[in-house]
């Protein structure tokens, strides 16, 4: 059972043409759109089921600079200044708010982590406290425990994935663009080996410029115009608590589970990275590039089951674009939750917030995280295929950095000076990538 999410309508009737097409409905897709119709570009947004309802809602709502790797910073940090100035724009709430996350740790290694980045995050101008043994145990009075340190990111916050990406998709329409749901994208049309089209279920829109914007669905899609995009999700089962627990921070994390305050005043739970990994003819495809990656996550992810498989998210067959195509026959990736972790979770933050077992489990859901091998986003156009540009592999930081994203395609669309630099997010070099490599500060 999925958390309840903002509803909003549609534009009521499909363009016959536009300067950009966004495929995807979720923060990224959303907020390309939004930056574009605001700059007077002609934008229509498609989305195959409601805007938002896959992992843009299905995720924590954190909007964090703490703990970024090095290329994915400079976008972290812009994006929490956007995420500001949506409700300026908007007239409407996005539930963000700069509260501050907090860590608290009883490890010496993960605490001297934590210090290695807050050095780094000085030399680009982000500040982040380190927490002595008592300071921490002050801020994390709720857990009744002592803590060996911690770490407080003052200037980051959350925003409530109930309502914040529908705030921006209905920014879009007040924008002059227009926004589609149930409407699925099933192809690409090409003239002269440029994009000159998007075939929907609902006829064709004509436009030179398309930005591929789906998320866990993108990787297949690409496969259909004969990319090799290597994308594999991994699926995160998360809780939602009723409102009543009080004297809790705002935003938590430990080792052992993290939680956020919710709009409705009750919490979001989960653990961190903890997740099923679902094999799918996808997976498989790409299995040796995302060895690596698992490899360093292995105490954290295990063996799923065949939900993936029958998702259809990650297939490798091709379709035709006359015919019913896998995102109609899923309009809404609603995987099932991993029971056995929605337990463990809930006990584990009662036994960390006893003030939490006075609150029910009034939600749990799952939502499939797609990520690349490096974990850092593939935003850029496509070599060999002007005017097709991928945005896709968020790695489960896409809510928190998706204005910024947004921003910066829709700046490299309009011939703008990009907001960041978007060299690190380029696509081809996944091409060449040592996948045993990570980021160093």
């Amino acid at each position: 059972m999925h958390a309840p999410l903002m509803h909003i309508d549609s534009s009521p009737s499909l363009p016959r043409e536009a300067d950009v097409v966004v495929i995807g409905g979720g923060v990224v897709g959303v907020f390309t759109a939004y930056y574009l119709a605001r700059r007077g570009v002609s934008v229509a947004l498609l989305e195959k089921g409601r805007v938002a309802a896959e992992q843009s809602s299905r995720n924590w709502g954190w909007c964090r600079q703490q703990n970024r790797d090095a290329r994915e910073l400079p976008m972290a940090t812009k994006s929490l200044d956007l995420w500001e100035k949506v409700a300026q724009e908007t007239g409407e709430d996005t539930g963000f708010r700069r509260c501050g996350l907090l860590y608290l740790s009883q490890n010496d290694d993960e605490l001297a982590g934590w210090a290695k980045w807050r050095d780094f995050a000085r030399t680009v101008g982000v500040t982040t406290h380190m927490l002595s043994a008592e300071k921490a145990t002050e801020r994390g009075k709720a857990t009744g425990r002592k803590w060996k340190g911690g770490v407080f990111s003052p200037t980051d916050g959350t925003a409530d994935t109930s309502r914040a990406v529908p705030v921006a998709a209905r920014g879009i329409m007040a924008a002059g663009g227009s926004v589609h749901q149930y409407c699925t994208a099933r192809g690409i049309e090409l003239s002269a080996g440029r994009v000159s089209g998007v075939v929907t279920e609902s006829g064709t829109i004509r436009t030179r410029t398309v930005v591929m914007a789906g998320g866990a669905w993108a990787s297949s899609f690409c496969n259909q115009l004969g990319i090799r995009f290597p994308q594999a999700a991994v699926r995160q089962s998360i809780l939602a608590v009723a409102p009543g627990a009080n004297g809790l921070p705002d935003a938590l994390h430990t080792a052992r589970v993290s939680l956020t305050r919710r709009g409705n005043g009750g919490y979001t739970l989960a653990i961190s990275g903890r997740a099923r990994v679902d094999p799918t003819p996808q997976q498989l495809r790409f299995s040796r590039e995302f060895v690596p990656m698992f490899a360093r996550r292995w105490r954290s992810l295990a063996p799923g089951a065949f939900e993936g498989w029958r998702q259809g998210h990650e297939s490798l067959r091709k379709w035709v674009l006359d015919d019913v195509t896998p995102m109609e026959r899923n309009r809404i990736l609603d995987p099932k939750p991993d029971m056995r972790q929605i337990r463990l979770t809930y006990r584990r933050a009662c036994e960390l917030m006893p003030e939490l077992k006075r609150v029910a489990i009034s939600d749990a859901w799952a939502g499939y995280i797609d990520s690349t091998p490096d974990g850092i986003p593939a935003v850029g156009e496509i070599e060999g295929i002007p005017g097709f540009i991928l945005a896709a592999g968020f790695s489960g930081h896409g809510f928190g950095i998706g204005p910024g994203a947004g921003h910066m395609i829709a700046d490299i669309i309009t011939g703008s000076e990009p907001i960041v630099d978007p060299r690190p997010y380029r696509p081809e070099r996944l091409k060449t990538a040592a996948w045993g490599k990570v980021a160093e500060f």
